[in-house]
């Protein structure tokens, strides 16, 4: 797929926000947004990835891919990568108009001691920890949490949970938080997200409403736990499948042979077709089964 390439007069020109975009030495798009420089990185098959650095003081056209350290999943080009970069400035914006407010606390948390906080409003603070943080809110800041969503103990952690609070406390967020905080709404906690947007979620806009419909739907099929190219027969991968995708010890398990240009994963697992994929009770390649009956 062409890409649009950056203009001449788009190169190194920073806006009034302070977005600058550029070319580094080694021909990547970036950009500049305040202390983060960004780059989208060439990947497999003619995809791009994000990557970032912080506080690299160089010319943009003097970057180079190990510049980068920072990873942020893949992106579809260069337009995409202009309008992330947009986006990403807005946000660096709005996080100045808010006031937030980073401080000491002495405090206990689910994960730990507090080593960092950060001020929202009076009686929601975000802890950080040596390994994890989130969230803490007052008993009457709690109260206003949605009771699909509500924790009764006030603390909600940084990987999910945090979205709840910047579902309820919304001015407190940046536009970019909030639509971040929806996603992770609809694919954690679908049921919730339905009731407070009074509509239902289609096919493709929550994951784990998905994962549940798959799910059920292949309770009965053998999905595929674990998958090697087989040693024994080219060509072909071996696999070790169970029932409904179980991974508990005492669940059955068999092993199937798929083409290789067949086995892709989709999002929650490749599903054996039993009239297409022989079951396999041959030398192994898998270490674990070596050994063992067919």
């Amino acid at each position: 797929m062409n890409t649009p390439r950056l203009q001449s007069s788009q190169l190194s020109t920073p806006d009034a926000s302070g977005l600058e975009f550029g070319r580094s030495a080694d021909g990547m798009a970036v950009a500049r947004v305040g202390d983060l420089v960004f780059a989208m990185v060439p990947a497999r098959d003619g995809r791009y990835f994000l990557a970032s650095a912080w506080r690299v003081s160089r010319s943009l056209a003097g970057l180079k891919r190990d510049d980068f350290y920072a990873h942020h999943g893949s992106i579809d080009g260069e337009a995409a990568f202009r309008d992330r970069m947009t986006e990403q400035a807005e946000h660096r914006r709005e996080l100045g108009t808010l006031g937030r407010q980073t401080v000491r606390l002495n405090c206990s948390t689910p994960w730990g001691s507090s080593q960092g906080a950060t001020v929202y409003a009076d009686g929601i603070v975000s802890h950080t920890t040596a390994g994890h943080g989130g969230f803490k809110l007052s008993a009457a800041r709690n109260a206003k949490v949605h009771p699909m969503l509500r924790a009764d103990s006030g603390w909600y952690e940084e990987d999910a949970a945090w979205a709840i609070v910047a579902l309820t406390f919304r001015h407190l967020f940046t536009t970019y938080e909030r639509k971040c905080a929806d996603n992770t709404i609809r694919d954690s906690w679908p049921e919730a997200w339905e009731m407070i947007s009074d509509r239902s979620l289609a096919p493709g806009e929550s994951y784990e409403k998905d994962r549940r419909v798959f799910a059920q739907e292949h309770a009965g099929d053998w999905i595929v736990t674990a998958a090697l190219r087989s040693d024994h027969r080219p060509g072909m991968t071996e696999v070790i499948a169970t029932i409904g995708g179980n991974r508990s010890e005492r669940a059955e398990a068999r092993r199937f042979l798929v083409p290789s240009d067949d086995y892709a994963v989709g999002r929650f697992g490749f599903v054996i077709d039993e009239a297409k994929h022989a079951s396999y009770d041959g030398p192994s390649s898998f270490a674990c089964w070596r050994g063992r009956a067919a």
